[in-house]
């Protein structure tokens, strides 16, 4: 038995010829180990990029007390809790310009947001509720202590780690990181992933098709889907159905990359010498997943570089990505967290045909009726229709134990958005 083999047995419910979509899941995810290489990049280039180390502040933000509200700086203790109260204006200061001396009793300084808050002020009025006359300027009763004033280290404090090793760099995180002055960070090296189609029958786009052959499109979704998850992506274009072109292919993808996602040649019944090779060439395992569309997968290693062996069909090819490939590159990537497609309930516009025994995903229309979210069907559901997934905007996940969903019962739904990106 091999590493891989050993490991997935351990998983309570493992069955390769009817594998609950869960379980394949938990199968992959034990057996993923992302390559410890990190590098050292500009802060303006590490968009989309995963850290390597936490980013612990060595300065405080702010790095003063400030004025969050323009108006005037004050003593809590000169004014009156339920009377106006009339102050002294003794100055100004601004953002980046502060004020030159200390507010003593029955004074105040005018301040502006940003403004570092003076020496013996402690509270801050904003200027739509004061009355001003010349210097003197009267606020009204009901002010609270410490009201508008933001403190040293109240974003950040020194020495607290702000952002841990595996967070995903987005545009909030490049301002955390920039308001700490730092200007390069050390990020994990981009995941290099190795795709191709299989098949004599695929044709590429461009070209003219001969009898029986079809456009290769999965190669464009897989690129497609593959790019939206920032790894650096090669594409070995179409393979033939010959033992020593596949060989080559897989010889050559598994010194190139840290993994491999091929479509076609992995159900039962297609060329044999599919199977066969890839498990002379490493340790790879042939699944029956309990799922619609995608039901034959493969996944193992060759050499380095993990293999995701995906069905031919278009929809197929997504659906099985999005549910298992995506969340596996993630977390080889180097990303922490809960890793799997964001989903919530709501109510199905209309019945749909399920029998229990299998996960389907359905192709879905997420949209309002009026204020209440709902999802219908793009309709046909082939696994060779790909309008559908064009249509769509969603999957509708319809769990392994459901049966038949009546008009107004609620389902789960994947966004897009949040499945295909790997925010």
């Amino acid at each position: 038995m091999t590493g891989i083999e050993r490991i997935v047995s351990c998983i309570d419910g493992y069955d390769p010829d009817a594998l609950h979509v869960e379980k394949a899941r938990a199968a992959i995810r034990a057996c993923l180990t992302p390559p410890e290489v990190s590098e050292l990049v500009p802060l303006r280039t590490a968009l989309g990029r995963v850290l390597a180390q936490d980013v612990i502040p060595a300065i405080d933000v702010p790095g003063h007390d400030n004025s969050a509200m323009d108006g005037y700086a004050v003593r809590i203790a000169d004014l009156k809790p339920d009377a106006e109260s009339v102050l002294e204006e003794i100055g100004s200061a601004f953002a980046g310009r502060a004020f030159d001396g200390r507010v003593g009793a029955g004074q105040c300084v005018r301040v502006m947001t940003g403004a570092v808050l003076p020496a013996g002020a402690d509270t801050v009025v904003i200027q739509e509720v004061v009355r001003v006359d010349g210097k003197r300027i009267a606020i009204p009763p009901g002010q609270k202590a410490q009201q508008n004033v933001r403190y040293a280290g109240e974003d950040l404090k020194a020495g607290v780690a702000v952002l841990r090793s595996g967070a995903l760099v987005g545009p909030a995180e490049l301002g955390v990181i920039a308001s700490l002055g730092i200007p390069r960070i050390s990020v994990r090296r981009r995941l290099r992933v190795v795709f191709f189609s299989t098949g004599d029958e695929l044709t590429p786009v461009g070209t003219k098709l001969g009898e029986g052959q079809i456009y290769d499109s999965n190669r464009y979704t897989l690129r497609g889907m593959l790019s939206r998850l920032g790894v650096e992506v090669l594409d070995f274009g179409i393979v033939r159905d010959d033992p020593a072109e596949l060989e080559h292919a897989l010889r050559s993808a598994s010194l190139s990359a840290d993994a491999i996602v091929t479509s076609g040649g992995v159900s039962v019944g297609e060329a044999d010498f599919v199977r066969r090779l890839m498990g002379e060439l490493g340790e790879v395992l042939f699944w029956k997943i309990a799922m619609r569309p995608g039901r034959p997968m493969a996944f193992g290693k060759i050499g380095n570089a993990f293999l995701f062996g995906l069905p031919g069909n278009p929809v197929a090819v997504m659906v099985t990505f999005y549910q298992f490939v995506r969340e596996a590159l993630l977390a080889l990537a180097g990303r922490t967290g809960d890793l799997a497609p964001p989903s919530f309930r709501v109510q199905s516009a209309a019945a749909i045909r399920k029998i229990p025994g299998r996960t389907e995903y359905q192709r879905g229309i997420l949209f309002r009726d009026n204020a209440e979210w709902k999802v219908r069907t793009t309709g046909q559901q082939g696994s060779g229709v790909l309008r559908s997934m064009a249509e769509a905007n969603c999957f509708i996940v319809l769990e392994h134990e459901r049966g038949a969903i009546a008009a107004g019962d609620p389902v789960s739904v994947q966004p897009f958005d949040g499945v295909a990106w790997g925010a």
